[in-house]
């Protein structure tokens, strides 16, 4: 009788720990799913709703994204996008780009001409986005 009890208690043991076991999986597997949204009265999550960055801001901070920002549900890089320049819904006119977080005329910028980042030599002007255009 009373290796009968041992067995019960240990198989009872085992049975506790798979269950924990399983529930700390399925917790985990909840929280990393950011492609669904969860539903408000059947906690449920639905595949076809779309991810966005105002529900799961790290979407855009994930691994390899080039676009660290969220501005209107979309992942964007405020550094460089034309319409939020360093910041959420801040565009640059026609003819400026976006260099830095900073709006920038790349048609007469001697710093940024015709592009980001590209300096004209000493001496030389901006013209048309060409440095020295004649």
């Amino acid at each position: 009788m009373e290796s009968v009890k041992k067995v019960l208690f240990v198989m009872s043991l085992v049975i506790l720990i798979s269950i924990n076991l399983a529930f700390e999986t399925t917790q985990e597997v909840e929280e990393n799913n950011y492609t669904s949204t969860r539903s408000r009265f059947l906690a449920q999550t639905n595949p076809r709703a779309p991810a966005t960055c105002d529900i799961f801001p790290r979407i855009c901070r994930g691994k390899g994204s080039q676009t660290p920002d969220c501005c209107r549900k979309q992942c964007v890089n405020v550094m460089t996008d034309n319409l939020n320049c360093g910041q959420c819904g801040r565009r640059c006119r026609y003819g400026e780009g976006c260099c830095k977080g900073q709006c920038v005329s790349l048609m007469y910028d001697r710093n940024h001409c015709g592009r980001c980042n590209n300096k004209c030599k000493k001496g030389s002007y901006c013209r048309y986005g060409m440095c020295s255009y004649a």
